[in-house]
């Protein structure tokens, strides 16, 4: 599921945000090493917190029917997760890095669920949303000066998007024969 939240966020990012513009889009971990291999400019998704939203949990089972509308199996529901990405923009001068900063911030402003027809893999036909919040602030304990820190690089201007996706338990568990 993650791979799938990868790649919608790269086509959407490509299509609303960067314009047709040659920016590379990398899922990456900011260091001073990477950062300094870049010579185009690069808008980074880094991936440093996956949390289960157990806010949003659900506890039915979904039953699945057969054509006569018996009960064949019963499937847990889609449990959803967090998936926290660190944004930056990385250019040769920060002006240019704001005005991507600018455009990042305007496209997931603009979609507050990832476009239909941008969800790939076992995403596609999921039955909940995949919701997109753009630089809310974070949870208590968490802050991003930590990432940076973790990360061993200097703080710099960054946006927080935690995207809330679902994860579909592929198992189901067969009904008994139906009772007469």
């Amino acid at each position: 599921m993650i791979q799938d939240v990868d790649e919608s966020l790269r086509a959407l990012v490509k299509r609303d945000a960067l314009n047709g513009s040659k920016a590379d889009v990398a899922f990456d971990a900011p260091t001073k090493e990477w950062s300094s291999r870049r010579n185009t400019p690069t808008v980074d998704l880094y991936l440093y917190d996956i949390r289960e939203d157990l806010e949003q949990r659900e506890v039915m089972w979904e039953s699945v029917r057969d054509d006569s509308g018996f009960v064949t199996e019963r499937r847990p529901p889609a449990r959803r997760f967090k998936l926290s990405y660190l944004v930056t923009a990385w250019t040769q001068r920060p002006e240019d890095e704001h005005r991507l900063l600018s455009s990042l911030l305007s496209c997931f402003l603009r979609n507050q669920t990832m476009p239909v027809d941008l969800i790939t893999g076992s995403l596609v036909g999921a039955r909940l949303p995949i919701t997109l919040n753009i630089a809310m602030p974070p949870p208590q304990d968490r802050s991003i000066s930590d990432v940076w820190s973790a990360l061993g690089g200097e703080l710099k201007a960054s946006l927080d998007l935690v995207v809330n996706a679902p994860f579909e338990i592929k198992v189901a568990v067969p009904a008994g024969p139906p009772v007469l």
